[in-house]
């Protein structure tokens, strides 16, 4: 059962799914449906008994089969229903989907410079679709209780900027989140000349672990 925080701030936990082959071998997953492999199954079971000490009041994930197979262990702890968004799917990579990071350098060596996929997404279309999913969600929330976001690792990192208002040059400053790591934000306490939310873990629970993502 969930139990409310003693300060009585909202926080949300932003989890990074699993590890699957497509991470291993570097390609570029995006919207395309990749499972977790075997290490991303045991990552996600023991990455769950720790969040689970959180006691989250619910769980959000994007639909894609590799976030909903993380998110699995951790329903089963909790009893919480997992519900399905959209909107917290990975950057959908255009061209680049299925390719290797040394393909996608040496067919699109300028936009693998800016890691601008041709024929996807944006990160500011990625933060404001995934912002507005997990704002959605978090009013959801009582006083003191705790969401977890199930998603990707661009997804996250450019919906998190976002909600703490960072302005876009500065947004990868933030590091890529690890296969099944996970970020915190916490509601700015009432009364703050500050509104929103801020940054209170980043990046925890599996370190240290190789980064093996779409984001850069």
């Amino acid at each position: 059962m969930s139990r409310p925080s003693a300060n009585g701030l909202r926080r949300v936990v932003f989890w990074r799914h699993g590890q699957t082959k497509w991470n291993v071998e570097h390609r570029f997953q995006g919207s395309s449906d990749v499972p977790l492999d075997s290490v991303g199954r045991e990552q996600a079971a023991q990455a769950a008994r720790l969040l689970a000490g959180l006691r989250p009041h619910a769980i959000v994930s994007s639909d894609l089969v590799r976030a909903r197979q993380t998110a699995a262990p951790l329903s089963a702890l909790t009893g919480l229903t997992v519900t399905t968004d959209v909107r917290l799917r990975e950057r959908f990579g255009g061209e680049w989907e299925g390719l290797t990071d040394t393909e996608i350098r040496q067919r699109y060596p300028e936009r693998w410079a800016s890691w601008e996929p041709l024929g996807g997404e944006t990160l500011a279309e990625v933060a404001s679709r995934f912002a507005t999913a997990v704002q959605e969600n978090a009013e959801q929330l009582g006083p003191g209780e705790v969401l977890v976001v199930v998603s990707h690792g661009a997804a996250i990192r450019a919906g998190m900027a976002a909600l703490l208002e960072l302005p876009e040059p500065m947004w990868r400053r933030l590091e890529s989140l690890s296969n099944c790591a996970w970020s915190v934000l916490r509601e700015v306490p009432a009364g703050w000349q500050m509104r929103g939310w801020r940054l209170l873990e980043h990046n925890a629970g599996t370190l240290p672990e190789p980064v093996l993502s779409d984001d850069r």
